[in-house]
């Protein structure tokens, strides 16, 4: 049995979209019901009805229908997120929607688990598509034109979401379990050697999850933490720091590292990419910056050197957020360079900058018995770095009795 395909959308003005798409899915032998998700009071036919996905509002169906559009749009996705997490017949979704209608189907979808179909089929997926995807694995399709009814354009786009969904539907892969802890683990380009070898050391003993530490990767990494997926970080590149701190476009939020808190998780953790602050092509650079050192990564992103001031601001932020974490923290520093562009002779490389953030961590880290800073006088890509930090990382696992899985053979 595979699984059902809810096609979300509201009926009150996509109603011909949305029975497309169940035609196409249909025809391909995979079960769909249409779900309404209009917030008018008006009923519409659907499969599952407007009223019957706002009766799942904690507050009931009058929080939905309240006459208020961003009030509504608001609720529904709320009461839409509680009825799809709800289904027990859930093979995936599959959402239409303008500016309004990606944002209210949005939420439900993130909601859903990772490894779940789910695409969305949208007049502003062209854009920036990072509040609407977040740190889930959503299909952002667009739409080209506006879903105003079917035409030659509309017609191909849809079919092709609709094959798309039919086939990871009907061809869902078979389940992957190796017995193996999963671990976290975060790179960067300019970190590359080092996370290599670590998870070559440990690809026996561990499956290693590589997370892109470009603000999502560190979301993505920190939602699996929270659910029990990872059971152990390797925190190898912590830039999203950097971008945090100067405002690139790599940021994380405020809730970096909050899941290492609030589950105790073995935490390992470095200095990777500490050295850039990551913006867009080089015209975008702001103005404040246009004296300070770049180099230009690729035609789409520009690297900026960290100040002295803001590794120091970086030093305090991790430090306060490591003093919150109750489970085994080692933090690792490497005197020779926080990534390829910064060892001795590299265009970033900047002694004094990165001193500054190991004064004002040693400054704010309150070191305990299970929480410690580790200096090390290599490069953070010497591979006697990425060794010290993979036997201090099994060191901690071997202590853990209550991590089920992690075998020593």
């Amino acid at each position: 049995m595979t699984g059902r395909v809810y096609i979300l959308g509201t009926v009150d003005t996509k109603s011909e979209e949305l029975r497309y798409l169940k035609a196409v899915l249909t025809a391909r032998r995979a079960e769909a019901s249409i779900v309404d998700v209009s917030t008018g009071d008006m009923p519409h036919e659907a499969d599952v009805t407007a009223a019957e996905v706002a009766a799942y509002h904690p507050d009931g169906a009058g929080a939905v229908f309240c006459g208020d559009r961003g009030r509504a749009i608001a609720a529904m996705s709320l009461a839409l997120t509680r009825f799809l997490t709800d289904r027990d017949d859930l093979g995936g979704a599959l959402a239409i929607g303008g500016s309004g209608g990606t944002a209210l189907v949005a939420p439900a979808l993130q909601a859903l688990p990772i490894g779940v179909p789910k695409l969305m089929v949208s007049t502003v997926a062209s854009g920036n598509t990072a509040p609407y995807v977040g740190e889930s694995d959503i299909g952002m399709v667009y739409s080209v034109v506006d879903m105003q009814g079917l035409n030659r354009i509309s017609r191909v786009v849809l079919a092709n979401a609709a094959d798309a969904m039919a086939g990871m539907v009907l061809n869902a892969p078979p389940a992957c379990d190796d017995g193996l802890t999963s671990v976290g683990i975060t790179m960067f380009g300019v970190t590359t050697p080092c996370v290599a070898r670590i998870t070559e050391a440990l690809r026996d003993r561990f499956e290693c999850l590589v997370f892109h530490a470009t603000g999502a990767g560190g979301r993505s990494m920190e939602r699996l933490i929270d659910q029990g997926v990872i059971r152990g970080v390797l925190d190898v590149t912590t830039t999203e720091f950097c971008d945090y701190v100067a405002g690139g476009i790599f940021p994380c939020g405020e809730e970096r590292l909050d899941a290492v808190s609030r589950t105790g998780v073995p935490y390992v953790g470095s200095c990777g990419g500490l050295d850039m602050v990551n913006f867009g092509a080089r015209a975008t650079v702001p103005e404040q910056y246009r004296d300070r050192v770049f180099v230009e990564h690729n035609p789409f992103i520009t690297l900026m050197r960290t100040s002295a001031e803001e590794c120091a601001a970086m030093g305090r932020v991790i430090g306060g957020k490591l003093n919150q974490c109750q489970g085994e923290v080692r933090f690792f520093y490497p005197e020779s360079g926080f990534s390829l562009l910064d060892q001795s002779g590299g265009p970033f490389s900047d002694p004094k900058a990165d001193a500054a953030f190991l004064e004002a961590l040693s400054a704010t880290l309150e070191e305990t018995e299970r929480r410690r800073l580790i200096r090390l006088p290599y490069a953070l890509n010497d591979p006697a770095f990425a060794d010290a930090m993979t036997r201090e990382f099994e060191t901690l696992f071997k202590e853990r009795t209550d991590y089920a899985g992690y075998s020593t053979q």
